[in-house]
């Protein structure tokens, strides 16, 4: 290995590229710019590998988040010297138990919830426009009022101009719609089989990839997909852990406090968590509606909730269930959900930081790699060694 190295080190190939920094940077821009070049051009031929993605994608993502909840799981039966077919058996009855009782309970006490809210909805809209006007016509705002009443008059205008645009996009919206539900419905089918070969075989799924490649990249390929696999994993867990902490935790103080619909608004506000940062300020908003719905002082109780819950959330449970596995600085999640966003909308920001976390670890491997060829990257101590020595 180390004769095979040397002999690298001293060809002309090391000397004019490896290890020069200027030509690689150099080398590796214009292939990247040569590549965007070409798939640009021949941009019409993966339109049906697009096509073939778009009816896979939702599947497969689901089937992929339940795989990373569900295989520690397996793994444990199997420790207790169960079969992994017979551990996917137990699981498989369990959540299907699980199904059967959301369906009967859950669902509809949910349900109920949002019936009410929808039914109650125009006695709400008329008691914030009691309270505006009531506050209108207190002499202390006078100077205000002028403000205000074109404020209110641009929101009506943009609530009508949003309703024709509503009514006249209505029948391609209920195509979309009934496109989106047959796809979700044929997610559900396929999902299940899917994921009882993924517990079953996954294991086995890395050797599978590497045994088609050459001999000497297998090791470090396949180190690099068990720190992508550990990543994704990782984070799915994590997210999915704090999720649910942060449902029953809105669950339960916005019981304690009175708020109306407290499961409802703690299930949407678990949900809306899936989305780093972004989920949390979205849930807040039918929250404080309700809360200034209720009167000043229980929007006062809705804020110290979330002002609670962030704390607990911030300081305790993310750092505790999440911590620092991924190793990304919140200012580079914060650009990466943006950028992902203006891209590719929600579903970027949902894919966004497992990409980037995955993408980064292949960087990483590449400029290990890089580094460890390369004599740009002595340690330190040698290369003042060197410099005494000359």
């Amino acid at each position: 290995m180390d004769e095979q190295k040397q002999k690298f080190s001293t060809s002309w190939f090391f000397k004019w590229f490896v290890n020069n920094q200027a030509v690689t940077f150099f080398l590796v821009t214009l292939l990247v710019l040569l590549t965007i070049l070409v798939l640009t051009k021949i941009s019409f031929i993966f339109s049906p590998i697009g096509s073939f993605l778009e009816i896979i994608l939702l599947p497969m993502l689901l089937t992929g988040l339940l795989y990373y909840l569900l295989n520690p799981i397996v793994d444990i039966l199997e420790k207790y010297k169960v079969s992994r077919t017979v551990a996917i058996g137990i699981l498989f009855v369990i959540i299907a138990f699980l199904l059967v009782w959301g369906l009967a309970v859950a669902i509809p006490s949910i349900q109920k919830q949002v019936v009410s809210f929808a039914r109650n909805l125009p006695v709400y809209i008329q008691d914030i426009e009691s309270q505006v006007t009531a506050l209108l016509q207190d002499d202390r705002f006078e100077q205000f009022r002028p403000t205000a009443l074109d404020m209110l008059e641009n929101v009506n205008s943009h609530i009508i101009s949003f309703a024709q645009k509503l009514s006249s996009s209505a029948v391609d919206w209920a195509k979309e719609l009934i496109s989106a539900t047959s796809q979700v419905v044929v997610a559900v089918l396929i999902m299940p089989f899917i994921l009882f070969y993924l517990l079953r075989d996954g294991q086995h799924l890395k050797a599978h990839i590497t045994k088609y490649l050459p001999t000497k990249w297998r090791t470090s390929i396949g180190n690099v997909l068990t720190d992508v696999n550990s990543q994704l994993s990782n984070y799915v867990r994590g997210q999915v852990t704090v999720a649910a902490i942060v449902a029953l935790m809105f669950s339960i103080m916005f019981t304690v406090i009175g708020l109306s619909y407290p499961i409802t608004l703690g299930i949407v506000a678990g949900f809306l968590n899936l989305i780093p940062y972004l989920g949390s300020f979205l849930a807040m908003i039918p929250a404080l509606i309700l809360g200034a719905i209720a009167g000043p002082f229980m929007l006062i109780k809705v804020v110290i909730v979330f002002a609670v819950e962030q704390t607990i959330e911030g300081r305790f449970v993310t750092p505790l269930i999440i911590g620092s596995s991924l190793n990304i600085h919140p200012i580079t999640i914060l650009f990466v959900l943006l950028t992902a966003g203006q891209m590719f909308g929600v579903g970027g920001v949902l894919l966004g930081i497992p990409i980037y976390a995955s993408i980064k670890v292949i960087l990483k491997a590449i400029f290990e790699w890089y580094k460890e060829y390369s004599d740009l990257y002595e340690p330190e101590t040698e290369v003042i060694e060197e410099m005494n020595d000359k």
